[in-house]
């Protein structure tokens, strides 16, 4: 499917975080098809630079830069870079964080009002997903044991040890597979978001290191939500999504102005590729109202 010269961003620029595979990936060539100009950013290099080809080849346009989204100061980065452009209005810069980039934006959204207007699609919060899992399903005596067993393994890595991995996504289905398993095995174990960077493993990727992952203990991207307004923030999700509870947390919290769209039929990974059901017509809306000269 080529670019589409009259789509609903043509003439515009979508800055796209996490684009070298995956969600981040699919989200740049989803904005490209809809006209729009991409600069495609990521720390990984090589599939950056693939996903920026693979716009071109579709007839759009693109721009690859090095950008690291777990770190807020990146994010500003990006401002910096996007605000020097001669083609970009500095006073016009929206920013759109899809799953866990979503709090990672809203935490930088809260130290740069350069960021005019903020949305978020299918919205993890990384920091209470670490610390409390789904719906609160994980103890506090259960995080103190993963927190031990990460500092641990830290001495273990220290000393020349193996490097030990923990979560993300299942190789393989059966029987007993969790739902929200399955529904990460069908993007991510398939071509619709499959990525395994030259350096890596098919077996190694989605799933984060044990003593990385711990950091996001620390990480409360809603404390001072608040203090994003009066700026506006757009918070959809699927109504379907396991990972609803997310955005209805960050918009109780939030000030105004404020919105949460709730999509029909939608579940957390449809949002990230599934064409039909993203609601285009209210992000354009959102960023056309809160971006407009």
């Amino acid at each position: 499917m080529k670019t589409n010269e009259n789509g609903k961003y043509t003439g515009k620029v979508a800055f796209v975080t996490g684009a070298a595979n995956g969600i981040g990936r699919a989200t740049a060539l989803a904005f490209a098809r809809e006209g729009a100009n991409v600069v495609v950013a990521d720390v990984l290099e090589q599939g950056n630079q693939e996903t920026a080809h693979m716009i071109e080849e579709l007839g759009g346009r693109a721009i690859a830069v090095k950008c690291n989204v777990t770190q807020a100061e990146d994010f500003s980065a990006a401002v910096d870079f996007l605000g020097t452009r001669p083609f970009i209005d500095r006073n016009r810069i929206g920013v759109l964080g899809i799953c866990g980039s979503g709090s990672f934006v809203i935490s930088a959204a809260k130290i740069d009002p350069r960021m005019k207007a903020i949305a978020t699609v299918s919205m993890y919060d990384m920091g209470a997903a670490y610390r409390n899992g789904l719906r609160h399903s994980t103890t506090l005596e259960q995080r103190k044991i993963a927190i031990a067993e990460a500092a641990e393994q830290r001495y273990v890595e220290f000393t020349g040890g193996e490097t030990k991995y923990t979560g993300g996504t299942v190789h393989e289905l059966n029987k007993n597979t969790h739902p929200i398993q399955r529904e990460f095995y069908d993007f991510y174990r398939t071509s619709r978001g499959e990525y395994t960077p030259k350096s890596s493993s098919p077996n190694l990727t989605t799933h984060p290191t044990l003593t990385s992952i711990v950091k996001f203990g620390n990480f409360y991207p809603f404390n001072d939500i608040e203090t994003i307004s009066p700026r506006p923030m757009l918070f959809i999700t699927g109504a379907d999504a396991h990972s609803r509870e997310f955005s209805e947390d960050a918009y109780k919290r939030a000030a105004e102005p404020k919105d949460l769209y709730i999509v029909p039929n939608a579940g957390h990974v449809d949002l990230y590729d599934r064409v039909n059901l993203i609601p285009w017509d209210k992000l354009a809306s959102f960023f056309n109202q809160h971006l407009s000269r």
